[in-house]
This record gives structure tokens, sequence and C-alpha cells, in this order.
């Protein structure tokens, strides 16, 4: 790990990795660059390129090339863009992920999120809209193509044929 002294517990030791403090392989964790601390306030535009993981609380703008994790003391109010976002603490505000977001099951998340991929563990809160779009739709925003027999945007297929 690049910060090799960040999460030892009082006495010097390496605590175990609790499931809310792992990533799922596909969340594209890499190593940690940047911790901010439980009991750090930050206010402000957080931008960075690797994996930052926050246990204290932000407020502002988050912009990330990598990862993004919010652990289980973390508390975030911020406008978040990212490739992937591991979340196990609260977060306010809308999430776009390029790949993926991850929700513990200690997350509370408040706020619409777009990701083509989304893991909600079970006991975790989320109040928001999903957008997730389909490879043709990231793809120059081309509509999404209605399954033949089944609804279409002008709504359910009548039997009869009318609408």
């Amino acid at each position: 790990m690049a910060l090799s002294g960040f999460g030892r517990g009082k006495d010097g030791s390496t605590p175990t990795p609790t499931p809310s403090a792992r990533t799922a392989p596909a969340a594209g964790m890499t190593n940690l660059t940047a911790f901010i601390d439980q009991g750090s306030q930050f206010e402000g535009k957080l931008s960075f390129k690797d994996t930052v993981r926050i246990d204290g609380r932000f407020e502002g703008e988050i912009s990330s090339e990598n990862t993004l994790i919010v652990g289980e003391s973390g508390e975030i109010e911020a406008t978040i863009r990212s490739t992937n976002v591991v979340i196990s603490g609260i977060v306010i505000g809308d999430i776009t992920a390029g790949r993926q977001i991850v929700f513990h099951k200690t997350a509370r998340v408040e706020g619409n999120i777009e990701t083509p991929s989304v893991i909600i563990e079970e006991g975790a809160v989320f109040n928001g809209r999903v957008t997730m779009p389909s490879g043709e739709a990231r793809k120059g925003n081309a509509p999404l193509k209605a399954i033949s027999g089944g609804p279409t945007q002008d709504g359910p297929k009548k039997s009869n044929g009318q609408k």
C-alpha cells in the first residue's frame, strides 16, 4: 500500500479488514494514495488521479480519475465525479461514476446517481434516482430502443394495435 502508516490501530497493529473496508475487485481499487482520517474536516474542490479514502468530513466537489472510498465514519456533502465510488459512510449529493458505485451495508446516500453498474448491499439506505446508461446511450447519447413486443415510449402496447 502506498501509505503504509494509515489505518493502523493505536497499538501500531494493522486491523483485520471488515467487509465495509474492502472493495469489490471490479471497483478497480489500486494503492491508496491519500487518506482523510476521522476527525478531519475539509471544504472546497478535491481532485485526484489515484485512490483516495475519506473517513472525515468533506463539503464541496470531488473529481477523480480512479476510485473514491468513503469509510464508515466518512461524511460527504458534495457533487462527486469518479470512475469508481465505494461508500460505507454518509454521502449527500449527486454521484456520477464511469464504471461502478458500491454501497456497503453501512452506507447512507441521499442524491441521484449515474453509473453503468451499481451494487447495493442489504442494509444500505439510498434515497434518490438511478440512471444507468447503456453502452449505446454513452456513445453519443443515443436513445434506448424498446424491446420488440414490450412497452414503448408512447406507453404499453395494446393487443388491438391501438395506443
